[in-house]
């Protein structure tokens, strides 16, 4: 099957990414939502900031959704737009609004916290095979997904199976699981993940949302249960991430290839967005080529420009600074510490390899 209409943006970017984006808005103070006072709006979306992520990298980048005909899907439009990101495959709904959501300024990645969504019947839930551009979809050298799409409709769940589809012409298919347990409504969400994972090329997923979605504990046992993809990045936190590698670039150990690093120290502002951020200076070393053990710290070092900063977007450090410090010694790597500001220190060692 094919989109309808027009093909609007088939021009080959490197990345292409499809996902809903939604309006967030931040509490301008801490508190629960129901005595914050007022609210700072951005936006949010896993896939849009990977596209964000690699457009300021200097990557070429389009974003492909579906937003609401009103002022939130301007904004959206027009902010990610602003980064670089391609957007004239975004389409829009008259019937549908533009998913918004409202989170309270702790941090999301433990239990003090609260999340307001208000994504039910949203456009981007309403995209469908027929009625979005596939051409400017597959017209990437990677087409970027997330396991956030499928939870949002059947429609949806409909086009990441074709999207996924094994055929002679598709780009490098990558997937972040991004395992969301309120997103789906049945049991059938960690299985749905598990086969969509099967089918792509490069697979992202957290140790512990594999331990959440299908019981697996500890890389090795995520590398077994996923052998079909060429590459597989486990991600540890503070611990690093493992890297799979079914090539001959990785570093043997003793139960197959492997490529191990830590993740630097960093002083953490606010632990959102690390993950969309890892997924795109990873994607920005593959495009260039790196070897998988810089592609790693390429991921490492975007995810602590994300950390550094209270939203989900970062200026993401420029790619000779990048390129300096993933080119560092085991030692050297192992005593990087960074801190907010980091991205704009370029020109002294000292403000970039530091001891506590």
């Amino acid at each position: 099957m094919t989109a309808t209409g027009p093909t609007t943006a088939p021009d080959v970017v490197d990345v292409v990414a499809l996902g809903e984006s939604m309006v967030t808005f931040l509490p301008t103070r801490p508190g629960r939502l129901a005595d914050v006072p007022s609210f700072d709006r951005a936006i949010g979306g896993a896939e849009s900031n990977v596209t964000c992520m690699l457009a300021a990298a200097g990557h070429s980048a389009r974003w492909v959704s579906r937003v609401g005909a009103d002022g939130f899907g301007d904004h959206l439009v027009e902010t990610i737009g602003a980064y670089g990101v391609d957007v004239s495959a975004v389409r829009r709904d008259p019937a549908r609004p533009t998913g918004v959501y409202f989170r309270t300024a702790g941090d999301r990645s433990t239990d003090a916290h609260e999340v307001a969504y208000y994504r039910a019947g949203s456009a981007a839930s309403a995209m469908r095979v027929d009625n979005t551009d596939l051409t400017a979809v597959r017209a990437g050298r990677v087409l970027h997904l997330s396991g956030i799409t499928p939870a949002l409709s059947a429609d949806c769940l409909d086009l990441m199976w074709e999207l996924t589809e094994p055929r002679p012409d598709r780009p490098l298919v990558t997937f972040d699981v991004n395992f969301r347990p309120g997103l789906w409504r049945d049991t059938d969400g960690p299985h749905v993940l598990l086969d969509l994972a099967r089918r792509a090329d490069v697979v992202f997923v957290g140790a512990d949302e594999a331990r959440d979605a299908w019981g697996l504990h500890g890389a090795r046992a995520i590398a077994d249960a996923l052998p079909e993809p060429e590459l597989l990045v486990v991600k540890q936190g503070p611990g690093g991430a493992v890297a799979f590698d079914k090539g001959t670039d990785g570093l043997e150990d003793a139960d197959g290839t492997a490529t191990h690093v830590r993740a630097p120290r960093v002083d953490v502002v606010a632990a959102v967005g690390a993950g969309d951020a890892f997924a795109a200076g990873f994607l920005s070393a593959t495009l260039r080529e790196l070897p998988v053990r810089d592609r790693l710290r390429n991921g490492h070092l975007m995810a602590a420009a994300a950390l550094t900063v209270p939203g989900d977007l970062a200026t993401p450090p420029t790619r000779d600074h990048a390129d300096r410090l993933a080119a560092l010694d085991d030692t050297a790597w192992g005593r990087l510490r960074l801190g907010p500001g980091w991205t704009a220190a370029r020109n002294r060692a000292d403000e970039e390899v530091r001891t506590p």
